[in-house]
Order: structure tokens, then sequence, then C-alpha cells
């Protein structure tokens, strides 16, 4: 007999986006962890209230830009060196600038694919993961504060209700999603 695992939540539903944005540090500074916030609109300030780190896009970037290079030298330095030498024009082997076209297309290349799948995969989207969706309103015209009861068993339900109510929210409810 297999158990289905649940993850529950209790979500706070706000009308506006300043409220919004002193719940969240009123949430947080008292020690409730906030799963996430969905809003229909960008809030200006929201990362940083809620404490989100800088991307590590930009350095998986540059590591698999830094790849394609490499790649793309040592296949030509390979080919046109040691596997197959040619004498064009009378020039060297290793005209590096001839090189350059193809060096920046594979440094590009690999970057961008790397870029996507770094993304897909820090942000946990797969393509058999079915979408969680909190509130149908929270693309519509409602700000939606989501937050897991597991990763909070410290505080109880009726607490975790107060601080949502006595932060600002206008509405209370609760989410079950099979994991």
């Amino acid at each position: 007999m297999s158990q289905v695992k649940e993850e529950k939540y209790i979500l706070g539903i706000f009308n506006d986006e300043d409220v919004l944005l002193d719940a969240v540090k009123q949430v947080r500074k008292s020690g409730v962890k906030i799963h996430e916030v969905f809003s229909p609109f960008p809030v200006h300030g929201l990362e940083h209230a809620l404490g989100y780190k800088k991307s590590f896009l930009p350095k998986a970037a540059f590591a698999f830009g830094l790849t394609g290079t490499t790649l793309a030298l040592t296949m030509m330095f390979y080919m046109m060196v040691f596997d197959w030498p040619m004498i064009i024009g009378g020039k060297d082997f290793a005209a590096v600038p001839d090189f350059i076209p193809v060096t920046f297309e594979l440094t590009v290349l690999l970057g961008a694919f790397g870029m996507v799948g770094t993304f897909f995969v820090s942000n946990d989207l797969k393509p058999y993961k079915k979408a969680q969706i909190f509130d149908v309103r929270q693309t519509d015209d409602m700000h939606v504060m989501a937050i897991e009861l597991d990763k909070n068993s410290s505080k109880s339900y009726e607490e975790l209700t107060s601080i949502l109510t006595g932060s600002g929210a206008c509405e209370i409810k609760d989410k079950t999603f099979e994991a």
C-alpha cells in the first residue's frame, strides 16, 4: 500500500501590494518561513523583503561559455595541426584569427543552452511536473503568500493564521497538493 505524500499550505491573500510588502517583512520577522509570494504584477522591493539571494545563472553562463571556447579551440587545433594538417595559402596550420568565428559561435551556443538547462534545473521545472496553482486570483488581482505548514512546524495553525491576519491579509485559505 503506497501512501500519497501531501504538501499542506496556508495562504494569506492580500489586495494591496503595500500591505503585502509590509506583511512579508512582519511575517519573516516573526520567524515564519515563507514558501512563495505570488503577485499579478511586479512589486518593487519584494525580492529584498523575501531575502532572495543573487542568481548563479551568470556564473553558469560563464562556465558554459568557457567550455564552448575551450572545446572549439581544442577541436580546431587538433584537426588543423595533428589530424589533417593542410597548408592553405602558405599560412600556418594554427591560424588563430581564422578560428575566431567558430570559437565565438560555439561559445554563444554552449552558453545559451547551458543557461536554459541550468534555469530549468534550478527552478525545478520538469515537463511532467504538475503546476501548483494556489489561488486563481494570483494572476488576476490578488497577492498570495503561501506558507508551508511542514516547514513551520514550530508554530501551530492558529498562530500562523493570527500572524497572517495581523499582518493585513484579507482572506486566509488552506491548500493541499500531492507531492
